[in-house]
C-alpha cells in the first residue's frame, strides 16, 4: 500500500538527495503539512506516467471497485481528466454534444482543442427551480440532426444531485458508434449501496471522470477517470493525461487516493450503512418543515423530471419563503457555525458524505427547524 510504503521510506534513515526542497526536515518545518510524506518520483515509488509498480497496484484497485477497464489516477482534480477526455475523442474543428449544466472546463477544452459544440438545456423543475435530468429522447433527436457529433458529454449527478439515465444515453451514443463522456466529479460515493443509484461506469459511460475528494476520505484534488468498453480510447486519454498533468506529481495526493480506495475496498459496507442511518434520521427529523424543503427529503414530494437523485445532497430551497438562498447560507454560517457547500437565490446546497457524523446531521436539522419556524 503507497501510504505504508511512504511512511517505511521516511523512517527508514535514507538521506533525501532529491526533490522536494523542504527534505523531510520535520524539526524545522511547522506541524499540520505532511511534509514527511511529500517524496518525488524516487526509486521504488513508480511513475505517474507510466506505472509498472505500486501505482498501477493503486489504479488496479480504483478499476475493480468501479468496474471499468482501465483506471487513471489524477493529483489536478476531475479538470484535467475532462479536458483529457474531451480532447481524446475529438480532434480540431470536429463537434461534441454537451448535455446539461456542465463545468466550465468543459467549454476550456472545447477552446483548447478546437472543437465545435452542440448544446442541450435541461428543463427546469418548477418546484425547486433546480434542473432536471436529461431526456435521452432528446439527445437522440439532436444527434439525428447533427451527423458529424464524434462524442456525448453529460454531467451525472449535478451539482444539486440530480442523475441522468447513462444506461439510455449510452445506449444511444453507442448505435451511432461515439463514445459517452461523463463528469461524474459528484458521484464517486454512487453505487456502493442501493441509496445510491446511478453510478455512470457500469451504466455504459466509456469515460467516467470522478473526484475522490468531494464525496469521499480523499485529499482536494484526488480524482480519478475510467475507461471502459471498446469506443474510446484509453491510449489516447493516457496521452492527454501526460501532457495536461504535472511531471512533478504529489505523493501526498497518491496516498490520499490509494488510502481512500483502500478504505472503500476494506469497509464501503459498513460505512454506507450508517450514513444510510443517519441520513434516515436527518429525513426524520425534517419531516416537520412548513416552508423551506429539502429536495428528495422528509416531507418533499416526488419531482417526475428526476430520473433519479443522489440523497448525500442536501439542497435546502427557499421558493415557498421571503428568504434567499443567499440569506439562509449567512444564517447557517453565523448564527448555527454550519458552513454550507453552495448559496444560490433559490436554495443552499450542504453536502455531506461517509465521513460525516450525527453531530453534523443533528446540527443541520435543528438549525432548519428553528429558521423554518421564524419565517
Amino acid at each position: 500500500m503507497l501510504y505504508e510504503k511512504i511512511k517505511e521510506y521516511a523512517e527508514s534513515g535514507v538521506y533525501p538527495m532529491h526533490m522536494p526542497g523542504h527534505k523531510r526536515n520535520t524539526a524545522l518545518l511547522p506541524p499540520g503539512i505532511p511534509y514527511g510524506a511529500d517524496i518525488t518520483e524516487i526509486s521504488g515509488f513508480d511513475d505517474l506516467h507510466d506505472p509498472r509498480g505500486v501505482l498501477r497496484d493503486t489504479a488496479e484497485l480504483a478499476a475493480e471497485l468501479y468496474g471499468s477497464d482501465k483506471a487513471f489516477l489524477l493529483i489536478n482534480g476531475s479538470t484535467v481528466g475532462i479536458l483529457a477526455a474531451v480532447g481524446a475523442h475529438a480532434g480540431r474543428g470536429e463537434t461534441v454534444l454537451i448535455a446539461g449544466k456542465c463545468h466550465r472546463s468543459v467549454y476550456n477544452a472545447a477552446e483548447l482543442f478546437g472543437l465545435k459544440t452542440v448544446n442541450i438545456e435541461p428543463d427546469i423543475d418548477e418546484a425547486s427551480g433546480i434542473p432536471c435530468s436529461i431526456d435521452p429522447s432528446v439527445i437522440e433527436s439532436v444527434l439525428e440532426k447533427n451527423r458529424d457529433v464524434k462524442a456525448v458529454f453529460v454531467t451525472s449527478p449535478t451539482y444539486e444531485g440530480v442523475i441522468s439515465d447513462i444506461s439510455s444515453i449510452a445506449c444511444i451514443a453507442h448505435n451511432r458508434g461515439i463514445p459517452l463522456l461523463v463528469d461524474e466529479a459528484h458521484g464517486a460515493h454512487l453505487g456502493f449501496s442501493k441509496l445510491f443509484p446511478g453510478e455512470a461506469v457500469k451504466a455504459g459511460a466509456d469515460v467516467t471522470v470522478m473526484s475522490l475528494h468531494k464525496t469521499l476520505p480523499a485529499l482536494t484534488q484526488c480524482s480519478l477517470l475510467h475507461v471502459r468498453g471498446g469506443i474510446a480510447s484509453a491510449e489516447k486519454t493516457a496521452g492527454l493525461l501526460s501532457t495536461l498533468q504535472t511531471s512533478s506529481p504529489s505523493y501526498v495526493l497518491l496516498a490520499s487516493i490509494d488510502r481512500c480506495l483502500r478504505i472503500l475496498a476494506a469497509d464501503k459496507d459498513r460505512l454506507f450503512r450508517d450514513y444510510e442511518r443517519e441520513l434516515g434520521m436527518f429525513d426524520g427529523a425534517i419531516a416537520s418543515l412548513k416552508r423551506l424543503f429539502v429536495l428528495c427529503h422528509g416531507s418533499d414530494r416526488p419531482h417526475p423530471g428526476f430520473f433519479a437523485f443522489d440523497p448525500g445532497k442536501l439542497v435546502i430551497c427557499t421558493k415557498n419563503t421571503a428568504m434567499s438562498g443567499e440569506t439562509l447560507a449567512d444564517t447557517l454560517r453565523v448564527e448555527y457555525k454550519i458552513e454550507p457547500e453552495l448559496a444560490r437565490p433559490g436554495c443552499v446546497v450542504a453536502m455531506t458524505s461517509v465521513c460525516d457524523r450525527n453531530e453534523g446531521f443533528t446540527r443541520l436539522a435543528n438549525a432548519l427547524l428553528s429558521i423554518d419556524g421564524s419565517l
